[in-house]
C-alpha cells in the first residue's frame, strides 16, 4: 500500500468519528442542520428549445436530459427578438423591422402547456420554464454615415419562477406592446386626430358643387392626409417605458425589469456578463448597421434584487477570481434589496450542432429538500448551489460535503447557510469531492475566505479534507467558498460565517 493512500485511509478513520460526534453534540444542543436531510440534483440551465432560437423541442430536449442522467431541465427561450429603426422625424412610417422566433410570436400559453405536456411524459426530469429577456436596447450613429449601431440586444436576464401566462406577456422589455404605458404621451400621440375637425369644417357644402378645387377644400384634404399620416407615425398610441433612441437611460430598463420579476415571486439571473457580441448586417440600398454588446459587469453592481449571475459558463470570465467583484458584493451589507448574488452555472445551450456542447458539459448542482420545482428554485433562490463545467478533461465533479464547523463540530453550515460561531474561534472547513464517473482524477482546490485565497490543496478524487481554519479575522462577516480545478471546474456558493 502507497503512502497516500495510506494517508486517505488515515483521514477517513479520523473523519468517521468526528462526524458521528458533531451529529452527537449538535443533537444535544438542538442544532441540526436542514442539510443533512438534502439530496442533490444536476440541473442544466440557460437552455433553449424551438419556440425560440433552440434546434430541438422541449420533448426532444427533455428525454436528451433524462438519456444523460440529468435531473433538472431549465428552459429560458428567447421572449422577445424584435427590433427596429426609424428614420427621424417618421420613425413610425420609414422604418425597418426584423424580427428572430421568439416566444412573442410563438405563444406564450403554448410554451407551458408544451412544458406541461412533457413534465407529464418524463416524471423523473423536473422541468422548469423561463425565459431569456434583453429588456432594452438603443441606437447610435447614423445610416448615412455608416456608424449607425444598435447597442445592448445581448444583454440579458434570465426569468425563472413565473406561473402565469399574464406574468410573462407583461414582462418590461423592447418589443412586448402589452409592456407599453398609457400615459399622458397617449393623447399627445393621438392629438393629431383632432386636425380632422377643422378639415370637416373647411369641407363643408357652403360653395357650389363646381369649385371642388377651392383653397379651402385643398387644405381640408391636406389637413385630412397630415392627420393620418402623424397618427399612423404614432401607432400604438402606447409608448414602451425606455426609448430605443435614448443612450442615457443606463441601468434604468434592467432595475425595472427585475422589480417587476421580483414582485411576482420570479428570480432572475445577470446573464454571460462578461461575454461580447459584435456583427455586422447589410442594411440593403441605405448601407449596413452594427449590432454591438459590450461586457457589462458592472450590471452586478449597478443593479439591486436581482438573485444571482452567471458565473460558469464558456467564454472568459474575471468577476468570479478571488477578491474581484463577486467576492466585492458578497461583503456587502445584505438585506432585501441587495441579497448575496447567487453563481450559477450556465449553458446556453441552441442545439447538438453547436460545438463541444451538449446538456450535461456544464450544470448547476442544486441541494434541495424534495425533486419539486419550487424546492429547485428555493434552492436557487438561496444560493444551495454549485457550478461545474467538464471541459477538456470530460469530468465532472462533485461537491458531495462543504461545511464550516465550529464548537468542537457541535455547530455548521452549508452552502448559502450562515454559521453564527457564539464567539467560538475554533472553525473548522470541511471538503469531500468525487467524480460523477467514481474515477480517480487530480484536484486543486483553493479555499477563499472573503475574496483571500487562505489554503492551497491538491489531491485526487475521492478526496476529503478537515482544514481548521486558525487564521479568521476578527471581523463581524466571513464568506467562505471553494474553486476547483485540475480535472473539470468547480464554483461553490459561499457560506456565511458572522451576523
Amino acid at each position: 500500500m502507497g503512502k497516500r493512500e495510506r494517508q486517505k485511509r488515515w483521514v477517513g478513520r479520523l473523519m468517521l468519528p468526528s462526524m458521528a460526534l458533531a451529529v452527537v453534540l449538535s443533537c444535544m444542543v438542538g442544532h441540526v442542520e436542514a442539510s443533512d436531510e438534502r439530496q442533490q440534483l444536476v440541473a442544466t440551465f440557460h437552455v433553449h428549445s424551438t419556440a425560440s432560437t433552440g434546434d430541438m423541442t422541449v420533448e426532444a430536449l427533455a428525454t436528451r436530459a433524462e438519456q444523460l442522467g440529468l435531473d433538472v431541465l431549465i428552459l429560458t427561450d428567447n421572449f422577445s427578438l424584435q427590433y427596429e429603426y426609424g428614420l427621424w422625424p417618421l420613425r413610425g412610417i420609414l422604418k425597418q423591422r426584423v424580427s428572430a422566433p421568439s416566444l412573442l410570436d410563438y405563444g406564450i400559453e403554448r410554451y407551458l402547456d408544451e412544458i406541461a405536456a412533457a413534465q407529464r411524459r418524463h416524471p423523473a426530469l423536473i422541468i422548469v420554464p423561463g425565459v431569456e429577456v434583453a429588456p432594452y436596447y438603443y441606437w447610435t450613429g447614423s445610416l448615412p454615415e455608416r456608424t449607425l449601431t444598435m447597442h445592448n440586444a445581448q444583454r440579458n436576464l434570465l426569468v425563472l419562477g413565473l406561473t402565469k401566462p399574464e406574468d410573462y406577456r407583461s414582462l418590461p422589455a423592447s418589443g412586448n406592446p402589452a409592456s407599453y404605458n398609457f400615459d399622458w404621451q397617449v393623447a399627445v400621440n393621438g392629438a393629431p386626430i383632432l386636425l380632422v375637425l377643422p378639415a370637416v369644417w373647411l369641407w363643408r357644402p357652403f360653395r357650389p358643387v363646381a369649385d371642388r378645387r377651392s383653397p379651402q377644400r385643398m387644405v381640408s384634404v391636406v389637413l385630412i392626409v397630415l392627420a393620418v399620416a402623424l397618427v399612423a407615425n404614432a401607432w400604438p398610441l402606447s409608448q414602451p417605458a425606455f426609448s430605443s433612441y435614448d443612450a442615457g437611460l443606463g441601468y434604468r430598463p434592467y432595475q425595472a425589469l427585475i422589480d417587476d420579476v421580483k414582485a411576482k415571486g420570479g428570480l432572475s439571473f445577470w446573464s454571460m456578463t462578461e461575454a461580447r457580441d459584435f456583427h455586422e448586417y447589410g442594411f440593403g440600398p441605405l448601407g449596413a448597421f452594427i449590432v454591438k454588446t459590450e461586457a457589462h459587469p458592472e450590471s452586478l453592481l449597478q443593479t439591486t434584487g436581482y438573485t444571482g449571475f452567471g458565473g460558469l459558463y464558456q467564454d472568459g470570465r474575471t468577476i468570479n477570481k478571488p477578491g474581484e467583484l463577486w467576492d466585492r458584493l458578497l461583503q456587502l451589507p445584505i438585506d432585501e434589496q441587495r441579497p448575496a448574488p447567487v453563481l450559477i452555472g450556465e449553458l446556453a445551450f441552441h442545439g447538438l450542432k453547436d460545438a463541444g456542447k451538449d446538456l450535461h458539459r456544464l450544470v448547476t448542482v442544486l441541494s434541495v429538500k424534495e425533486r419539486t420545482v419550487p424546492a429547485v428554485l428555493e434552492a436557487l433562490r438561496a444560493g444551495r448551489a454549485y457550478a461545474v463545467g467538464e471541459g477538456d478533461h470530460h469530468v465532472q465533479l462533485r461537491l458531495d460535503e462543504f461545511r464550516v464547523f465550529c464548537q468542537g463540530g457541535a455547530r455548521f453550515a452549508s452552502m448559502g447557510d450562515r454559521l453564527d460561531p457564539v464567539g467560538a474561534r475554533d472553525l473548522m472547513v470541511r471538503l469531500s469531492i468525487s467524480a460523477a464517473d467514481h474515477g480517480r482524477h487530480p484536484v486543486k482546490v483553493r479555499l477563499i475566505r472573503s475574496g483571500q485565497v487562505v489554503a492551497q490543496l491538491a489531491g485526487e478524487t475521492p478526496y476529503l479534507v478537515d482544514w481548521p481554519d486558525s487564521t479568521m479575522p476578527t471581523v463581524e462577516r466571513t464568506t467562505y467558498r471553494v474553486e476547483i480545478t485540475g480535472s473539470g471546474e468547480l464554483l461553490s456558493n459561499p457560506i456565511f460565517v458572522g451576523k
